[in-house]
């Protein structure tokens, strides 16, 4: 598995992974076309992918400008390779080494991303959008953690 940061000419593999996953399913694939996917890779933030041979199969995109993580998603079939961890670190070095502010997210409740996050040392803050649960990681806890 090799991990580096995501280019423009990825967009296709990168919707095709997170179209593939079975939890933080899109209700329509059109709210998130590949111009926004552009736009953060690019210009609001950075994201990183991870290849198996040419198969990108994991990635992830932080937005600094709105300090929070957009996307982290992972193949179902690469799922419990240590992917989403590495993609994780990865991503939020980055972001604090961008801002020393907060970052926020959101996932669905009792999926296996709300229980990824919490071991990775999210702190649970409330309810986002439509029910789901709204994370923070500060730079301190960050730095503690890693």
């Amino acid at each position: 598995m090799q991990f580096r940061e995501a280019r423009a000419d990825d967009i296709a593999q990168i919707q095709r992974v997170r179209h593939s996953v079975n939890e933080n399913v899109l209700s329509d694939p059109a709210l998130v076309p590949d111009s926004d996917v552009l736009d953060y890779i690019t210009q609001r933030g950075k994201g990183w992918v991870c290849e198996d041979g040419e198969r990108i199969v994991g990635f992830s995109i932080a937005d600094v400008k709105g300090n929070n993580i957009w996307a982290l998603f992972v193949e179902p079939e690469f799922e419990r390779k240590g992917i989403g961890k590495k993609l994780h670190q990865l991503m939020l070095d980055w972001y604090f080494s961008q801002t020393d502010k907060t970052v926020w997210l959101s996932t669905a409740p009792r999926s296996r991303a709300e229980r990824f996050y919490r071991k990775a040392g999210w702190t649970e803050t409330g309810i986002y959008g439509k029910g789901e649960i709204k994370f923070e990681m500060a730079k301190e806890q960050w730095g503690n953690n890693h």
